[in-house]
């Protein structure tokens, strides 16, 4: 799973301290909303990945970009290095958060912490997301640990390697590689996430999905196949369907208004039945 050229977000300004709490932003803040929709992103990204999604999502649905740690306001917060790690964090997180209905999306890894997350709710007895959507991402059964370039893990290849790969991968931009100074302030996170990818293990080998799930991909997506994608339908008591974009890893970038639409009628298909 690779990275997109959405803009990365830097150190917070130090301030009073940092609480996972801050990992939630809230672009649009919506009194008594009658959803709350919570975007994950992807490795190596931000919540700015979803910056210009809010607009297209219904006034009264309170729409929250979810930050990994190790970025934006929870900078100084360590980054984490497994999806079960990531996804106890969201839950800390959203307390308080999770008393309205609620639904998950993911992009490449945030679809995996997603999906993780639900999967910790429903062990913990707390409230389970109404619906989950999954975009760009490998099913998780019967999942490897993933692997980079010449069989080797990403996450553990040396600084030179591994910024060759992510280079071949693109994604990227070109600033963050070439200048060391730069990559410095960017390393321990791109390592963070793409070990929270490449070390994940599915929770037992029949992982049931028990909210709605709907599909997300690029029509020409060189790292996530179509039919990887697919197999997460193999797990979901109900599958709503499949929704490709012309495009490829990062096939939503200049078409967030049609994508975030389908989202739109998938959740509230979910929702009440009725598509």
């Amino acid at each position: 799973m690779t990275t997109a050229s959405a803009p990365y977000a830097v150190a917070a300004a130090p301030g009073p301290p940092v609480t996972p709490a801050d990992a939630v932003v809230r672009p649009r803040p919506v009194p008594d909303p009658a959803l709350r929709v919570f975007l994950l992103h992807h490795a190596a990204g931000s919540h700015l990945a979803y910056a210009d999604w809010v607009a297209h999502f219904p006034d009264d649905w309170e729409v929250c970009l979810f930050e990994a740690p190790g970025r934006g306001r929870v900078a100084p917060l360590p980054p984490l290095r497994t999806a079960a790690d990531l996804a106890g964090f969201f839950i800390e997180a959203t307390t308080g958060l999770l008393d309205t209905p609620f639904v998950l999306f993911g992009h490449s890894m945030g679809a995996l912490v997603a999906y993780e997350t639900a999967a910790q709710l429903g062990t913990r007895g707390l409230p389970q997301p109404r619906w989950l959507g999954v975009s760009a991402c490998e099913a998780p059964y019967d999942a490897i640990p993933g692997e980079g370039a010449g069989g080797e893990a990403l996450h553990r290849m040396p600084a030179g390697r591994l910024r060759a790969a992510l280079r071949a991968l693109g994604g990227i931009p070109e600033t963050v590689l070439a200048d060391d100074d730069v990559w410095a302030l960017f390393e321990a996170r791109v390592r963070a996430d793409f070990s929270v990818v490449e070390t994940w293990e599915p929770r037992t080998a029949a992982s049931e999905i028990r909210p709605p799930l709907s599909l997300f991909g690029g029509q020409d997506d060189p790292v996530v196949h179509r039919d990887d994608l697919l197999e997460w339908a193999d797990g979901a008591e109900e599958h709503l369907g499949q929704h490709f974009f012309p495009g490829g890893h990062f096939y939503f970038e200049g078409q967030s208004a049609a994508v975030v639409g389908q989202l739109v009628r998938d959740i509230r298909t979910a929702i009440t039945g009725v598509a």
